[in-house]
């Protein structure tokens, strides 16, 4: 992505740009703004002193993917009918939503500061009614899918073209409402709808395994009559071809299983439970930016 002279991202002092599939990022300006927005969820988190890393850190490249290459928004207008539309699920992965949303020029990269603080805009779990470039408020697990449908429902309803995404957490995906939504979704044939799980294998307290086990996962949801896609979520070459992929399917809805790895890009928040709701100490958080450098 072009930078200004600010260092800021072009799109952020041209909010009128919109970004769509006909001229998205290329693979290397992708990567770095992945490695980017991984230096800005660390660095938020640290300063509010509460948050939620791992899962953040884990879906870099799936976020990273959409709203710079293969979805279509004006960050200008949150609210254009034409906008393809993401639905963030896993609520606690606030920080790094609003990371990308503030390298779009949705808000300011300063307010990124404020994350977590009396009067910010920028909840713990994401809030539609504060922040703008945010379609559903989350917190409680289990809900996005099925808003996820009634958008779908809207576009269809009203003969619009646009897509609808949402990013569900695989330890979400214990909640029986996303299954009875998986039902819902497949019997409206919701071709428009496009699900991707963040497959990090681990929930709040440990690893999915021991609490309660998924596998075998694709299998289900092809049960439920989906189409589904598994990729390394941190590849973004096989993310776009994914969506691309999802974006053929008829008749069905597209599940994309992402292979992630739960705090990626930090090596002692890998793969450790510890790190799903903690903050980085000011020497952790040295270390990291250092291995994110």
């Amino acid at each position: 992505m072009a930078m200004s002279e600010n260092n800021q991202p072009a799109s952020a002092q041209n909010a009128e740009v919109c970004f769509s599939p006909d001229k998205p990022l290329s693979l290397p300006e992708l990567e770095a703004m992945a490695k980017r927005l991984r230096r800005s969820i660390v660095t938020m988190i640290a300063q509010a002193g509460s948050g939620h890393p791992g899962g953040s850190l884990s879906a870099v490249e799936i976020v990273t993917t959409l709203y710079f290459h293969t979805m279509k928004h004006l960050p200008g207008q949150c609210h254009w009918p034409e906008r393809d539309r993401f639905v963030l699920s896993k609520g606690h992965a606030a920080p790094l939503l609003y990371a990308v949303l503030a390298e779009l020029g949705y808000i300011s990269v300063s307010e990124l500061a404020t994350l977590r603080q009396i009067g910010s805009r920028l909840q713990g779990h994401v809030e539609c009614r504060l922040t703008p470039g945010i379609e559903m408020s989350a917190g409680a697990l289990g809900q996005g899918l099925s808003f996820s449908i009634g958008a779908g429902l809207a576009a269809r309803l009203n003969n619009e073209k646009h897509r609808v995404y949402v990013l569900l957490g695989d330890g979400e995906c214990d909640e029986g409402q996303v299954w009875e939504a998986a039902m819902a979704a497949a019997n409206y044939k919701l071709d428009n709808l496009t699900a991707i799980v963040d497959n990090n294998g681990i929930q709040l307290v440990g690893w999915n395994k021991d609490i309660m086990n998924l596998e075998p996962f694709g299998q289900k949801w092809a049960a439920f009559g989906w189409h589904v896609i598994e990729a390394d979520g941190h590849n973004i070459a096989q993310l776009i071809d994914a969506f691309a992929r999802a974006k053929e399917i008829k008749g069905k809805p597209t599940v994309i299983i992402a292979h992630t790895v739960k705090g990626k890009g930090v090596s002692f928040m890998e793969n450790n439970p510890d790190w799903h709701g903690k903050a980085p100490n000011p020497e952790e958080l040295k270390i990291a930016l250092k291995e994110l450098a």
